[in-house]
């Protein structure tokens, strides 16, 4: 059955001499992977390009339950990048996020408020001024976390400056582990929760080092709530292009 839906390219994977397998998180049905044929011809209608990591398609898509690859019937750009695919620190930004939701998304079921967070986090990485950019990633997976069912819980305060990242809340004591952020970082996290656009990312500084501790904290986070989370390729060359 021909169902239309928007989606965004996680993954692309060569098949035979013409022909690839793409990952593709899905507006309708979640993480799908579909079998392209002809998209990697030296022809002049040859479209592989479109299915870039990140790229956010418009769709007209096979569907079936029993398959584990589906097929595309018509596919076009949903949305056209103007910096995020030619400005090498939003490329960047743009691979780690993809990264995190290739291994944060598992079932290929509907995830439609998660998908339209993701669509716009791309959108807003694409137009946003490279100060913002440097804290999206921080921004992104806090939010990430919250859609995935794991949000934080309360509010950073004089009362409670400790944030366990096991229980996922902010307390009075420091826990009797080691998952858990010292008051400095706690606040800044809370303050990055709680900003209500990508603008505001721009009130909230912090030198490199703070960011890369902070990011790993929040994978950290990730690895005690998501079931055999699997570590990221991206961080590491995230952190040399924002330095």
């Amino acid at each position: 059955m021909l169902h239309k839906t928007r989606g965004i390219v996680l993954r692309t994977v060569k098949y035979g001499d013409t022909s690839a397998i793409v990952n593709i998180f899905t507006e309708l049905f979640g993480v799908q992977s579909y079998m392209v044929n002809g998209v990697r011809s030296s022809k002049p209608k040859a479209k592989g390009n479109l299915f870039q990591p990140g790229n956010i398609l418009e769709m007209v898509v096979y569907h079936y339950e029993q398959k584990t690859i589906q097929r595309i019937s018509e596919f076009k750009l949903g949305y056209i990048y103007t910096s995020l695919h030619f400005n090498i620190v939003k490329n960047t930004v743009a691979l780690y996020m993809i990264e995190l939701l290739q291994k944060s998304l598992r079932e290929p079921e509907q995830q439609v408020d998660l998908y339209y967070f993701a669509e716009q986090a791309l959108q807003a990485l694409d137009m946003a001024p490279l100060g913002i950019a440097a804290n999206i990633p921080l921004y992104f997976t806090l939010k990430l976390a919250e859609h995935l069912g794991f949000r934080l819980n309360g509010r950073y305060s004089e009362y409670a400056h400790y944030l366990d990242l096991q229980e996922g809340s902010f307390t009075d004591l420091p826990p009797h582990h080691s998952n858990y952020l010292d008051a400095a970082n706690s606040e800044i996290t809370d303050r990055l929760f709680q900003c209500k656009s990508w603008e505001a990312l721009d009130e909230i500084n912090m030198n490199k080092d703070k960011r890369r501790k902070l990011l790993y904290a929040y994978l950290d986070f990730f690895r005690l709530h998501l079931p055999d989370f699997q570590e990221l390729n991206s961080p590491p060359i995230l952190h040399e292009i924002l330095d």
